[in-house]
């Protein structure tokens, strides 16, 4: 490790906001947290930026679904954001958003000195159009059936059947998601970043072997330089929530062109906010570093994208981009069904502790691009194991000797070769840090753990205690111990960041720096009553938060998606069918959280039948209850009442989401009152 101070700027992908974090997010947040606390303890000048990205249509529509300005939106779901990651003690040193002066500012700038270098175009495109909603519709809008296999309800890019990939235009029998209707083809104007130009080309080849990305992600690039790299789109039409481009009115810049730029916004917020220079960080003559954490799904915009941009518009490029695998549970994907697809609110509202996920993502992680697994009895027997039986067992076996017989002095350090191996691995424990490789950290550190426990064992302090003239063993033998357990705090501080700040406060020590690895606590240091650090973690807690995320499943929101009446066959249903569902319009009187119900909200509703009626919504995830009340929305009036887990629920309200997190009550249109039946 270099012992020049170092100047380095790490961002991590930015939110979308219009849903919830969830573990599968907090794998690249906690990943990158880790690093930027093991860079600030070896004394670098590090910051880490990140900020909510924004703009498009998802942002849109749910804006306009709940008859708010996307302004509101954006800015309840950056609160949201910021309350699940300052929880998760992810320590941003500026959380932005993308809907900002400053990302606007630099938008404009880097697409003027694009275009001057002669890397914008403008061609006519046709795509389809929802003549319903009166838009044209991005490829996730467009469902149909496959071109090539058939499958139905598949999106306009990609077959999840098949995994064969076309364009919207391609699919047989498409609808809107949007409205339900049929679209049709229309002519638009669209602006393009000419990344086939052979200067872009020749760059990107060259970058992309210079370090600076992973060796697989870079064989990853090698596929698309060998199909040929085509022209990127960077425009949409209105309507659209975005910057719109300068000089051409009605036309917007695509989200993924300002979302990375939204970093630059961040930083410089952040530089106004401290006085720091903006330009030394990101001009092209740059010294500092500048790190990129970032998932494989979205390698190809932070490696071919994201760096072109940067080059042709006088910015400095990416020192490293750090590409992570995806998150699965279990081995398998996230499910709702199972109860896996779990959001940071509902982890912290039934397992507490953010830090046993912290230390668990970190043992899975090395810096490579391979998957997560979140295996849940793994996860539970690990932190028992390592971070209770190992590691916090030291103090809590030993410290109420120092207190209880020598008032809380500890003896002078005695030569140790426990103690001096353990002072040595700093320099690895650190270069795994660096490396990202954090599992092999955590081993390493586990290892000296056991060391330690063996060696606690040996002296056997509680029969110490019992044997006359054995007062000086025993002082040494405990003192050696929280040394012990002194050390392993720093090496897990990364980690651990809570627990650390808390075994500091009980060392009476100031925070420590990664140098203090070469430091022993002097005799004398007065440590204080030691009281519980971390309590073992209860199978019972992990059940709790799997049987409450499947308990939504069954709560009274199903998603209705919108397809054409060509369906298919199999799908088809007749009007006496649909008459035997008694669909109503009701008015949500009263809307309240229910007490250890992670996802439902109990609402009071009225179908003017001369009394009100409970039901419980699987939507506290989308809605604050304040946000309800006093609103119309379409309930299932004759669904037999059922009883569940808090409660008994008479009636169902509907509601919509679709693959993207995000659920959206329906309302009916203005003039309609309660009781009224929908036909």
């Amino acid at each position: 490790m270099t012992e020049k101070s170092r100047k380095i700027l790490v961002t991590s992908a930015l939110p979308y906001a219009n849903g919830p974090i969830h573990l599968g997010h907090l794998v690249e947040y906690i990943q990158t947290d880790i690093w930027v606390r093991f860079q600030k303890m070896l004394g670098n000048h590090c910051y880490y930026v990140c900020a909510d990205d924004t703009h498009g249509t998802p942002v849109m529509l749910r804006a306009e679904f709940e008859k708010i300005p996307p302004e509101t939106l954006i800015s309840r779901m950056h609160a949201e954001h910021l309350r699940d990651f300052q929880d998760f003690h992810i320590d941003f040193d500026n959380y932005h958003t993308t809907h900002s002066d400053e990302t606007r500012e630099l938008a404009y700038l880097i697409y003027k000195e694009l275009d001057k270098a002669g890397l914008i175009k403008k061609s006519t495109i046709e795509q389809l159009y929802d003549p319903v909603k009166e838009m044209f519709l991005p490829d996730r809008y467009v469902k149909g059936e496959c071109p090539k296999c058939g499958a139905k309800d598949q999106y306009g890019d990609s077959c999840e059947s098949c995994s064969a990939t076309y364009s919207p235009a391609e699919l047989k029998n498409p609808y809107s998601a949007v409205s339900g209707a049929t679209p049709i083809r229309k002519q638009s104007e669209h602006y393009f970043f000419k990344l086939s130009d052979t200067k872009c080309v020749n760059f990107l080849k060259e970058w992309t072997r210079s370090g600076a990305l992973q060796t697989e992600a870079a064989n990853k690039l090698d596929e698309w330089f060998k199909a040929g790299l085509s022209d990127w789109d960077i425009s949409r039409d209105a309507p659209y929530f975005g910057f719109e481009i300068p000089g051409a009115p009605g036309k917007y810049f695509y989200v993924w062109l300002d979302a990375p730029i939204g970093y630059m916004g961040s930083f410089k917020n952040l530089c106004a906010k401290q006085g720091l220079d903006f330009d030394a960080y990101w001009k092209k003559d740059s010294e500092t570093e500048l790190y990129h954490f970032v998932g494989k799904d979205i390698l190809y915009f932070h490696a071919l994208f994201w760096p072109a941009m940067l080059k042709f518009s006088g910015f400095r490029t990416p020192t490293r981009v750090c590409t992570h695998g995806f998150l699965t549970v279990n081995g398998e994907k996230m499910s709702k069904s199972r109860g896996t697809f779990i959001t940071a609110r509902s982890y912290l509202d039934h397992i507490k502790n953010p830090e046993y996920l912290r230390y668990y993502y970190a043992a899975k992680l090395n810096g490579s691009m391979e998957d997560v697994d979140l295996n849940l009895d793994d996860f539970i027997a690990r932190v028992n194991s390592d971070l209770v039986g190992k590691y916090v067992n030291i103090a809590s076996r030993c410290a109420g000797f120092i207190t209880k017989r020598f008032d809380g002095k500890l003896a002078p350090v005695q030569p140790n070769p426990i103690l001096t191996d353990m002072q040595n691995a700093a320099h690895q424990i650190a270069e795994c840090y660096e490396s990202r490789d954090y599992g092999r950290a955590l081993r390493e550190i586990m290892f000296h753990a056991d060391q330690a426990n063996g060696f606690i064992a040996q002296v056997a302090p509680w029969d110490l205690a019992k044997k006359p003239g054995q007062e000086a063993a025993l002082h040494n033998a405990c003192s050696e111990a929280i040394n012990i357990f002194r050390l392993l705090t720093l090496y897990l501080k990364p980690v651990l960041p809570a627990l650390a700040s808390a075994a500091e406060s009980f060392l009476n020590i100031l925070p420590m720096q990664w140098s203090d690895a070469a430091k022993w606590l002097p005799a004398g240091q007065q440590i204080y009553e030691y009281a519980h650090l971390m309590m073992r973690l209860d199978p019972k807690q992990v059940n709790a938060m799997v049987e409450a995320n499947k308990e939504n499943m069954k709560s009274n929101t199903p998603a209705p998606q919108l397809s054409p009446a060509a369906a298919g066959e199999g799908n088809l249903i007749t009007i006496e069918d649909f008459n035997k569902v008694e669909l109503r319009v009701a008015r949500i009187v009263k809307a309240e959280h229910i007490e250890g119900a992670d996802k439902l909200l109990k609402l009071t509703v009225d179908l003017n039948e001369g009394r009100t009626r409970t039901i419980l919504a699987g939507i506290k995830s989308a809605y604050a209850p304040e946000q309800l009340e006093g609103r119309l929305t379409v309930v299932v009036a004759n669904l037999a009442p059922r009883k569940m887990k808090f409660g008994v629920s008479e009636g169902m309200v509907l509601a919509a989401s679709g693959d993207q997190p995000g659920i959206y009550i329906l309302t009916p249109d203005s003039g309609a009152e309660p009781g009224m039946r929908i036909k």
